[in-house]
């Protein structure tokens, strides 16, 4: 049984929607269950209609017709003129006055809850999934659309919830695997569930890869593949090197780094569920569909290790603490931590002297209140419009000289902060956002690049 879920670029357009059928089509001796995201922007429409109606500007109206003409005009070139067309259309117009009910309630009360944003967000899956069934039954398959909310079981932490795995798992073979045995393709919207009492939740963005690796797990996939318009992850931004290489193979490890670091090809967090049973991931390209992309399975399974990516994040901002008497002194790190606790703003990397400490974070909302606790503590100086680059793989730990080639490499940039994680993936360095580049090309060269003949 196979797992296979397309993202919003693999099913945007008519064209896009019958490449998907057919890719199914030609799994079909696997069993394929699909699971499919929402089109594209659909979800940031939704949500934006949904502030619209809120603000009473009547803006919302806009976003109603604009959803119904994008899904209308798919529709019509997917399915010919009679009476599948209109079934579908039907289907389209019911989903719309759904959302016109929500985009109501919220304007009369003008309140907008976690819950109801939750409701209106899952109407961008469910549109897609009539969509994908009927690409599917064009193709001469045999598909059925099966509502992700009988399926996934949450907690009732909207906007982010959390599956109930055994009753998740009970319902998903439930349904699921009847349909499979009698030739059928289920068709789920990803990104949604419910409470144990049916109310809509959903899995928060990047969730309907978490569907796929859920459903994956639940039913013991042989496989998950997460169709993708992009080849796979690759060893640098493609934006940034025209030589970038796709990565064959990566750990969970190695795919969270990569996926902190803007690689959104997929969402390491909720692809976990699959991988701990021992199933893997694979990343492919619906442009490409013969190319092998990328695998995401557990180090056991991996070849050599070494670094695989060079990676970077802008908007960064240091802190440096500098306080000589913390010199021996218990608790002196647990108290900035604190700081930065009670403010809620995660830190990304650390790294620490006999004086001092210094750490970088990415949110500043609360950098005013942060800096004035701090200073408390010790001297305080900030350093803004930094950026993070790192070298990302496996097993740093027994590559000798690897610490004396990335320096080498980056002998021309100024390096403020360097930071080697302790969990083996990542070497980073802090440097000033204007030579961001130039470092991850440095890196790229000296680690990537083909020797010159």
């Amino acid at each position: 049984m196979l797992v296979m879920k397309f993202d919003a670029g693999s099913i945007g357009s008519d064209d896009r929607l019958r490449d998907m059928a057919r890719l199914v089509q030609q799994s079909l001796p696997r069993r394929p269950v699909v699971v499919t995201s929402a089109l594209p922007k659909v979800t940031d429409l939704l949500l934006q209609g949904a502030h619209e109606a809120k603000a009473r500007n009547g803006e919302h109206e806009d976003r109603l017709q604009e959803l119904k003409d994008a899904h209308e005009k798919v529709a019509r070139g997917l399915v010919a003129e009679g009476p599948g067309r209109r079934r579908l259309l039907g289907h389209i117009g019911a989903l719309i006055d759904e959302l016109r009910t929500y985009y109501t309630a919220v304007y009369s009360l003008e309140e907008l809850t976690p819950r109801t944003l939750d409701a209106v967000a899952a109407i961008g899956e469910r549109l897609s999934c009539e969509l994908a069934v009927a690409a599917l039954v064009h193709e001469g398959l045999r598909a059925q659309a099966v509502d992700g909310r009988t399926l996934l079981i949450t907690d009732e932490a909207f906007c982010a919830a959390t599956p109930l795995m055994d009753e998740t798992e009970k319902r998903a073979r439930l349904h699921l695997l009847p349909m499979l045995d009698t030739g059928v393709v289920p068709v789920v919207g990803g990104f949604m569930g419910a409470t144990l009492q049916g109310v809509t939740t959903t899995l928060g963005r990047g969730g309907a890869d978490g569907t796929a690796a859920i459903l994956g797990a639940a039913l013991g996939a042989e496989e998950i593949q997460i169709w993708t318009e992009t080849a796979g992850m690759t060893t640098v931004d493609p934006r940034i090197a025209a030589d970038a290489k796709v990565i064959p193979q990566v750990s969970p490890e190695e795919a969270a780094e990569l996926a902190y670091f803007g690689a959104k090809v997929l969402h390491p967090v909720m692809i976990r569920p699959a991988l701990a049973k021992g199933i893997p991931v694979r990343v492919l390209n619906t442009e490409q569909p013969a190319a092998a992309g990328t695998l995401v399975s557990p180090q056991e399974n991996l070849g050599p290790s070494g670094p695989c990516a060079v990676v970077q994040r802008k908007g960064i901002t240091v802190l440096l603490v500098s306080q000589p008497r913390m010199l021996m002194a218990s608790g002196f790190l647990a108290r900035v931590f604190e700081v930065f606790d009670r403010h809620q703003t995660p830190i990304d990397l650390i790294a620490t002297s006999e004086v001092s400490v210094s750490v970088t974070i990415d949110s500043v909302e609360h950098l005013p209140a942060i800096k004035a606790e701090l200073a408390v503590l010790g001297e305080v100086r900030i350093l803004r419009e930094m950026a993070i680059v790192a070298l990302v793989g496996r097993g740093f730990f027994r590559h000798a000289g690897l610490a004396r080639r990335i320096f080498d490499a980056l002998v021309d940039v100024n390096v403020v902060m360097i930071s080697f994680a302790a969990s083996d993936v990542n070497i980073s360095v802090v440097v000033d956002e204007a030579d961001t580049e130039r470092a991850v090309h440095a890196l790229h060269r000296e680690f990537f690049s083909e020797p010159s003949a």
